[in-house]
């Protein structure tokens, strides 16, 4: 099946913009993932990043947990909030869990975690999922954990394509938060169309489940390489906006930039203060340094870099 249909669409209504304040507002404490690999190619974060900002680790299946934790030390050495992902099916059993806790812990004294499934299909040993982690006691006393979210639904758990047992597990950890000490956030996969994220967050309030939300947003990146992390991650319906883009054919060798999506979010986070949105959380897929150049054009005071500040 193809990705792409090229036919002529309708010219879609004028999307709500939010003003420069709201904006700043919106990227207040926004944080970004990065991988050892990806860490690497940056001299100074300092240069980048605002002050305390949130770095998430990212946990790739086959990096040694040597390279994570020497990533995250450095992290913390210039001055970061690091949170490395630890995800469930890929950590064989409690003493190797325990013994990455004791890594983070002891050489970049890591606080905060973001626990997740993992996304492999067969689990490497006693674990399939992030509510048996946070079971197991290790976690307490962080000062933070932060799950996943899917504002798309995830065919990893709900393979009908519905949200049966993702509500589930989202009441679950409801209720594990209301008994923690530790603040909890849903960290959502990247999505690139605001519609879907209002309505998904809505229906989560709905639901009696008000962890704040943490929404992933794809930095400034090249089309393919957008297509290319989104078929791989499983992102669903907001494909139709890289759809879009590839009609106009002015459009088509441009970078992408997620301005269009995240003014959309501050403008209705300005009009109802309530609303689940807590933050932005970036996908530096164009490269970290490009991410945090938008970030610092479009930020006001909330980006800028702590080397500057």
């Amino acid at each position: 099946m193809a990705l792409f249909n090229f036919k002529r669409a309708s010219a879609p209504a004028n999307p709500a913009t939010a003003t420069a304040p709201q904006l700043a507002s919106f990227l207040q404490d926004y944080s970004i993932e990065v991988m050892p690999r990806t860490a690497e190619k940056v001299e100074n974060f300092r240069d980048l990043l605002p002050q305390r900002t949130r770095v998430y680790v990212a946990h790739i299946e086959g990096t040694p947990i040597e390279e994570m934790v020497a990533t995250a030390k450095r992290l913390n050495g210039e001055g970061f909030d690091v949170m490395p992902h630890f995800p469930a099916r890929i950590i064989k059993d409690r003493a190797t869990l325990a013994d990455w806790i004791a890594q983070y812990q002891g050489e970049a004294d890591v606080k905060q975690a973001l626990l997740l499934g993992g996304g492999v299909a067969t689990p490497h040993g006693d674990f399939d999922n992030s509510m048996q982690l946070m079971e197991t006691g290790l976690f307490d006393g962080f000062d933070r954990l932060h799950i996943a979210g899917h504002p798309e639904g995830n065919r990893d758990i709900d393979r009908d394509g519905g949200d049966k047992l993702v509500m589930e597990a989202l009441k679950w950890k409801q209720a594990f938060s209301e008994r923690s000490d530790a603040k909890m956030a849903l960290a959502t996969q990247f999505c690139f169309e605001s519609g879907p994220v209002i309505k998904w967050a809505d229906r989560l309030a709905s639901e009696g489940i008000n962890i704040p939300i943490h929404i992933g947003v794809a930095g400034p990146a090249k089309l393919q390489t957008l297509i290319k992390f989104a078929i791989a991650c499983g992102v669903g319906p907001s494909l139709r906006v890289l759809q879009k883009r590839a009609m106009d054919v002015t459009k088509l060798l441009l970078p992408y930039e997620p301005t269009d999506f995240v003014t959309e979010l501050a403008a209705h986070k300005a009009k109802h203060p309530d609303f689940g949105i807590q933050s932005v959380h970036f996908f530096p897929l164009g490269g970290i340094k490009t991410n945090a150049n938008w970030a610092i054009e479009n930020g006001g005071n909330a980006a800028i870099p702590a080397s500057q500040s």
